[in-house]
């Protein structure tokens, strides 16, 4: 089985559905609501771990009893922990709309531990910048073996962190925040000129952009909740290219999964098993 690491930030979420996003002052009405696990790493590990990876996150949860739910959730999972507790746990309140959109307020929690605990051995790491003294260590401990270090490149990316990755996978904001440019292919020429490592963004339905390399096409589905896509496709990413994936094999995987979790309404529960891609 191939072992993944996955470093960074996991985080309670409070998950309203809602008609239509609301803006501007005022009450507004939920049709559904949920409290489920989240957070960039969170997800991405669960994600892996459906898929048939056996995944260890390393994370900080708060010394708080959001913490104590948080990780028995992940627990349930089958997620290896690496956990370090104190302060006060990360929460996020999440409105997702009836067409899958979703708009995100994130409490990135208090006086949480900054030492991380001793990095394992993988074949694959994947971290986010949420806990950048322990992103640090995994992704030099990726490069130092000669394995994979996948970093998910959302906004305010630090570029020393960055640099340290064999693939940084951008979102398309966070591809326009690192560089300051608006155009996406300037962006992207961009980081990879200032990048060692290989470099790409995702634009949702759009697929996946690697600079000097391909474009990989989205599978066309009808969108009912994109909350965690994002997070499960650097997931599945970083598993396969642990299992000795090619680029375009890898992203073709991630692709294929991250729509089919599009497809349906929820959060870990939505993701996809491998079997379901197996056969689709």
């Amino acid at each position: 089985m191939t072992r993944l690491l996955v470093c960074g930030i996991a985080v309670m979420d409070y998950v309203h559905r809602v008609e239509a996003i609301p803006v501007g002052e005022g009450k507004h009405r939920s049709t559904a609501f949920e409290r489920i696990g989240g957070g960039c790493a969170a997800n991405a590990a669960v994600g892996a771990a459906r898929l048939g990876a056996d995944v260890t996150l390393m994370t900080r949860i708060g010394a708080d009893a959001a913490g104590d739910e948080l990780t028995a959730m992940l627990t349930a999972q089958a997620i290896r922990p690496a956990f370090a507790r104190g302060g006060r746990t990360p929460l996020s309140s999440i409105m997702v709309d009836r067409t899958g959109e979703r708009m995100i307020v994130n409490f990135p929690g208090a006086d949480l531990p900054t030492d991380p605990p001793p990095v394992p051995e993988a074949d694959a790491t994947l971290a986010d910048c949420r806990w950048p003294e322990a992103t640090c260590a995994v992704l030099s401990a990726a490069r130092d073996a000669g394995r994979p270090g996948v970093l998910d490149g959302e906004k305010y990316t630090p570029e020393p962190l960055a640099a340290l990755a064999s693939h940084v996978v951008f979102s398309a904001p966070g591809l326009r925040d690192f560089t300051g440019i608006d155009a996406l292919p300037a962006a992207l020429a961009d980081a990879a000129a200032r990048l060692p490592g290989q470099v790409a963004y995702t634009d949702g339905p759009h697929g996946v952009f690697w600079a000097d390399g391909p474009h990989i096409e989205a599978p066309a589905v009808t969108p009912v909740d994109t909350l965690g896509a994002g997070d499960l496709w650097h997931g599945a990413f970083t598993l396969a290219l642990g299992r000795g994936a090619d680029l375009i094999t890898a992203s073709t995987f991630a692709n294929r999964a991250a729509a089919l979790k599009c497809t349906r309404a929820g959060g870990w529960s939505a993701y996809p098993e491998i079997s379901e891609l197996e056969t689709t």
